[in-house]
């Protein structure tokens, strides 16, 4: 082979050898589209890790600051990344304390005066109970606590008919019966408020829960339709008819969309009897029959009233720290420990009387009922405030309150 040719075939071999080097190896199309997934994969993951790394470091560094609020040590309920936005709300613990502030209200705070346990004539509390207001679990609690404290429980027997609003001489009877337990007692009842001096009878120590009144006529509504509520109910009452299938398939939503009797909440409108669960207020509003109307001004004012000026303590079940740590400061009596009762057993009193049955509601159709309560709303927003003032004058140092 002559000089050329050699010098021809070596350039042609190593351009087959580069072209064999380089050259670019088909792969299938499902690997391609595989690969892609997975890399998109990747990226979406480390997105939201991404995202909540920096939600927990803006929730650190909010709860690193040193505000004037944690300073003093109030805390109440702990106010997480979700309350944190409504924080300065004046229905919010903090929020309540921001508005005393900033009105000069905080000088003026007395837990003395917010206590109508010293205005009390019998050592026996009176926890005349609405429903679904997690009173069965506050119940548990002052069984619980007869124990520790030495104090006697009662309660009334179950009804088959709960009468809540009595006539004078049921009300007399009434004081009566509590009047004659032996102290310190607790007595426990479905009932509205009752006058004891009315009746030339000592009051009693007068507590109470109140609830989202929103959430409160949902969970009445799904409570009723409970599978168990009726076994409970047939084998205490036998001769109870079943109620109509269809009413028990009932749910909220349809009933309040469809424009239902049963979940329309017509202002005024008058219904007796316990079945009338929309009338939160009328438990503190008493007996008379203005009170009877549902979401009026009168009825309002009224209870209102009786809350200020004859119960220690009203608790809120959506703030449950603040009104234990208000029970056992005003009713120490009673409640001293409740507490630490609770916190070792709240997985199982969280439990009592829970209705898994109830499916959740859309805020949509929460926004509607609520056009219905604006009565019943500020009456629960002006207990949950009044169990923030009572918080606030026990837990602010009086240095701070000194003018």
């Amino acid at each position: 082979m002559s000089l050329g040719g050699e010098k021809s075939f070596k350039m042609k071999m190593r351009d087959m050898e580069n072209a064999f080097k380089y050259r670019r190896i088909p792969y299938p199309k499902r690997s391609i589209e595989l690969i892609a997934i997975l890399a998109i994969s990747c990226t979406f993951f480390l997105f939201m890790h991404t995202n909540k790394l920096n939600s927990r470091l803006k929730e650190m560094e909010i709860k690193l600051q040193p505000s004037e609020f944690s300073a003093l040590g109030l805390t109440g309920n702990h106010i997480n990344s979700r309350e944190s936005a409504r924080r300065d709300n004046i229905n919010t613990l903090h929020g309540t304390y921001q508005y005393l502030k900033s009105t000069g209200q905080m000088q003026s705070l007395n837990a003395l005066e917010l206590n109508n346990t010293r205005k009390a004539e019998l050592d026996l509390v009176f926890f005349n109970r609405v429903p679904k207001v997690g009173s069965q679990t506050f119940m548990e609690l002052l069984r619980r606590l007869s124990e520790r404290n030495n104090f006697q429980f009662h309660r009334d027997a179950v009804q088959k008919v709960e009468t809540i609003r009595l006539a004078d001489d049921q009300q007399q009877e009434l004081a009566e019966v509590i009047s004659d337990l032996p102290e310190p007692s607790v007595f426990i009842k479905h009932v509205c408020y009752t006058n004891f001096t009315k009746f030339n009878l000592p009051m009693p120590i007068y507590v109470n829960v109140v609830r989202d009144p929103i959430e409160r006529v949902i969970s009445w509504f799904y409570y009723v339709r409970a599978p168990w509520y009726f076994v409970e109910r047939k084998a205490a009452f036998p001769d109870l008819p079943l109620p109509h299938p269809a009413w028990l398939k009932k749910d909220f939503e349809t009933c309040v969309l469809s424009g239902d009797q049963e979940c329309t909440y017509t202002q005024g409108v008058t219904v007796e009897g316990i079945g009338d669960h929309r009338r939160q207020s009328l438990f503190f509003c008493g007996h008379a029959y203005e009170c009877t109307p549902f979401n009026t001004v009168g009825a309002l004012e009224r209870a209102k009233f009786a809350v200020e000026s004859q119960y220690a303590v009203v608790g809120v079940l959506e703030d449950m720290n603040t009104t234990l740590s208000v029970f056992e400061k005003y009713i120490p009596r009673f409640f001293e420990g409740v507490r630490d009762i609770y916190q070792s057993s709240a997985e199982y009193l969280t439990k009592i009387n829970k209705n898994n049955f109830k499916p959740p509601v859309s805020e949509k159709v929460k926004d509607i009922v609520r056009h219905n309560f604006t009565n019943e709303i500020e009456f629960y927003q002006f207990c949950l405030q009044r169990l923030h003032k009572q918080y606030l004058a026990t837990h602010i140092p009086q240095k701070i309150l000194a003018p």
